[in-house]
């Protein structure tokens, strides 16, 4: 397998629930029987929105502006208020005003502390000022973060004109958004490699990217990742079975392997661990591994990294990825990575291309997960414990929205 064709085939944004990332989907379930694997889709429902109209306007000044999909349509006015942090005194200030904030997106707990205050809309800021480059991302206002409350309009600005807002002392805004609101699809792509055991190891990646990347780093690499083990790994003798799970619309609040645990809820009895792969092969970076399990697995993989001489910062944890579902549905998890400066190897904008990525680092980063894999699929007994620590618990609870983190 030429590991360069993998990005040299899916240049090009593959945003959640769009035919792009379909085209994607079909082309890893190729990849998968080209191996002679067989593959399949699995769709699931992704809330999607056609944006047909967005207008912002600063004391009547129109500024250029992306509306969040899946926020309503309609128009509101109010006054500007910018609020930089999400303390309960800045929160008090913005009953009916339009807030102003210097995220890219908001959580659940400050969503719902601004909509109980009164805010009639928010603004978010993308990009950087300084850089030659205006774009503004498209983001969506997900169902997760609304939960019972109201729907507000929502858009998102470049940083530039954020800054001239305040600047200015911009005092009233008009936000307008029409759009069209659907259910659409994503879709997961699953493929096996049989054990003797009638259990699996589910090996991870998401696929998707969003709406201005090409996602060669963020995370074709991790799907080239689950490639490069199940060409190493077919045709094996396997005590435990792999599973591999490429997840579509990661990037809408881990939708794909969301839907996996729960269209899968009785299999998960029978799956023993998760391997989950975002962002490797990068000619810079650290590799490291976030483990959403007993602090043994944490240091088994450091000194089996220091055995075969592969360096890795292995700690416990809840990474912002696909193994999280994972964990939180009791299934031991550990997401790998190489994490490279921002700088260096950005993600989530047009700089995350296929220039970014080295072969040659890829293929040594597919070598060790490739090893690590094997023991645990040949193992006698999978010797992780199928239980989730309790500090790990409280972390997945905080992740997932069902408690406030603490301060």
């Amino acid at each position: 397998m030429k590991l360069q064709s993998i990005f040299d085939q899916t240049d090009f944004v593959h945003a959640s629930g769009t035919k792009e990332e379909l085209q994607v989907a079909n082309y890893l379930k190729e990849q998968c029987e080209a191996l002679g694997v067989p593959a399949k889709l699995e769709g699931f429902r992704v809330a999607m929105g056609e944006i047909e109209e967005a207008h912002l306007y600063a004391d009547g000044m129109e500024i250029s502006c992306k509306a969040l999909t899946c926020c309503g349509s309609g128009s509101v006015e109010g006054e500007l208020y910018y609020m930089p942090g999400t303390d309960p005194v800045s929160v008090a200030g913005a009953k009916d005003k339009i807030v102003l904030m210097d995220t890219q997106g908001i959580g659940f707990f400050a969503y719902q502390d601004l909509m109980k205050a009164g805010a009639k809309a928010i603004l978010f800021q993308y990009g950087n000022s300084y850089y030659p480059h205006t774009d503004i991302d498209q983001r969506d206002l997900r169902e997760a973060v609304v939960g019972e409350e109201k729907k507000v309009l929502c858009a998102m600005i470049h940083s530039a004109k954020a800054v001239e807002l305040v600047k200015n002392k911009v005092k009233q805004i008009r936000l307008e958004i029409r759009q069209k609101e659907y259910d659409g699809e994503s879709h997961n792509v699953i493929a096996e490699l049989p054990g003797k055991r009638e259990e699996w190891i589910v090996l991870s990646a998401h696929y998707d990217t969003t709406s201005l990347s090409h996602g060669a780093y963020d995370n074709m690499s991790g799907c080239a990742g689950l490639l490069g083990i199940m060409e190493q790994m077919k045709g094996k003798e396997l005590n435990y079975g792999l599973r591999f799970v490429f997840c579509g619309s990661e990037e809408r609040g881990l939708l794909g392997s969301k839907a996996y645990v729960r269209d899968h809820e009785k299999e998960l009895r029978q799956t023993v661990l998760n391997i989950n792969l975002d962002m490797i092969g990068t000619y810079m970076g650290k590799f490291i591994a976030c483990v959403s399990a007993e602090e043994k697995l944490t240091h088994y993989i450091s000194y089996m990294a220091a055995e075969v001489g592969f360096p890795i910062a292995a700690e416990n944890g809840v990474y912002s990825s696909d193994s999280t579902p994972f964990a939180d549905h009791g299934v031991p998890a550990v997401s790998f990575a190489r994490i490279a400066n921002g700088n260096v190897a950005p993600i989530h904008c047009r700089y995350d291309v296929k220039d970014v990525m080295s072969m040659e680092q890829l293929q040594k980063d597919i070598d060790f997960l490739t090893v690590f894999t094997r023991r645990f699929a040949n193992a006698a007994v999978c010797p992780v414990a199928r239980e989730i620590p309790e500090t790990i618990r409280k972390q997945l609870d905080e992740y997932l929205f069902r408690k406030r983190k603490e301060a």
